[in-house]
């Protein structure tokens, strides 16, 4: 059976640092911070801290949103974390579904993100690089281009084919995908898949209060994607669409973005539990890894072989350490690590 790396993900927030110092006690690999500043913290602040309490696990922003920051900005927090925890950090970029949806802008176009991530690429290199009509490069005391850390483990976040030729052009390490491998798996050694649900209990309702705010943050991407794109059209034949979109829309249409992306990936808004009690608590297991031990064991290693090399855990509700735990078992009783 292929292997297969148990890696963990958090929506930047100020317990940040102390979950990601349980999930290296618990053995992750890796863990990954959200860059969606309207949420919580700064990603690159929360990465320090934790590396400040941590010694072994990798730590990395996953992903960071370009538009954000200028390309120096993020070159010199990347050497910053570097030398914070030397051989620990990676570097995952993407177009920015809730780090700017959320503010009301659109993804950026690919062709940016391609120029953007070569220009990050090469200030790390100690080279001179063009970006905004402007020549620039890192100038450190000692201007020594060989005296910098290798360029970090670069994943680009690519669902479709405009990202995967992306991630070709800039030379990426790898892509990082939410939800279900991309067809691009295949052509490259690394792919982390973003993942989200909950280990049930013996005989635990699937639809209690539980596993409703454990697993239902990832769920309630069902309606906050579909509906980020199409509108309310693209939930008219989800089970409780009507419901959800019926609360949103509540909120006059400038500011509607706020109400969609509100507690994303974090908690349940009114919104999500008014889908959930119309019936779309129904979806849950079909839409996270939400399950016995045996059934999420069996999931993640279906997603190994079709080319996932690292799943990457999304722990949501007041017992992180009960999901992180429960979510290893279950992926070490059945997939080699």
């Amino acid at each position: 059976m292929t292997e297969i790396q148990l890696s963990c993900a958090f929506a930047t927030a100020a317990d940040s640092p102390e979950h990601i110092q349980v999930a290296e006690e618990l053995g992750y690999r890796r863990a990954w911070l959200y860059d969606v500043p309207q949420q919580g913290p700064d990603v690159w602040l929360a990465l320090a801290l934790a590396a400040q309490r941590t010694t072994r696990i990798g730590l990395g922003p996953g992903v960071l949103v370009p538009s954000l920051r200028h390309p120096m900005v993020n070159a010199t927090q990347t050497l910053s974390l570097q030398a914070m925890a030397p051989g620990r950090v990676a570097v995952a970029f993407g177009t920015g579904f809730s780090g700017r949806a959320a503010m009301g802008a659109k993804p950026l176009p690919w062709a940016f993100m391609g120029r953007y991530i070569t220009a990050y690429q090469g200030l790390l290199r100690g080279e001179t690089v063009e970006w905004e009509e402007a020549r620039m490069r890192l100038l450190p005391p000692e201007p020594d281009a060989a005296g910098l850390p290798p360029v970090p483990p670069i994943l680009v976040a690519a669902l479709g084919p405009k990202g995967a030729a992306c991630a070709r052009a800039v030379g990426a390490d790898g892509i990082f995908a939410v939800g279900a491998p991309p067809a691009a798996a295949a052509e490259h050694r690394w792919v982390a898949l973003l993942v989200g649900g909950t280990v049930l209990d013996p005989d635990e309702d699937p639809t209690g209060p539980r596993v409703q705010e454990a697993a239902g943050p990832t769920w309630a991407i069902t309606y906050h994607f579909p509906y980020t794109l199409g509108g309310p059209v693209a939930l008219n034949d989800v089970p409780g669409g009507r419901a959800w979109v019926d609360v949103v829309e509540r909120t006059p249409a400038p500011d509607r973005h706020h109400a969609v992306h509100q507690g994303h990936l974090v908690r349940l808004t009114d919104a999500d539990r008014a889908a959930w009690d119309a019936g779309g608590a129904a979806l849950l297991t079909g839409t996270t890894l939400t399950g016995s031990p045996a059934h999420v064991g069996a999931a993640v290693a279906g997603l190994a072989e079709r080319g996932v090399t690292e799943i990457v855990f999304q722990p949501s509700g007041p017992d992180v350490r009960r999901e992180l735990t429960a979510f290893r078992d279950a992926v070490r009783a059945t997939v080699p690590a």
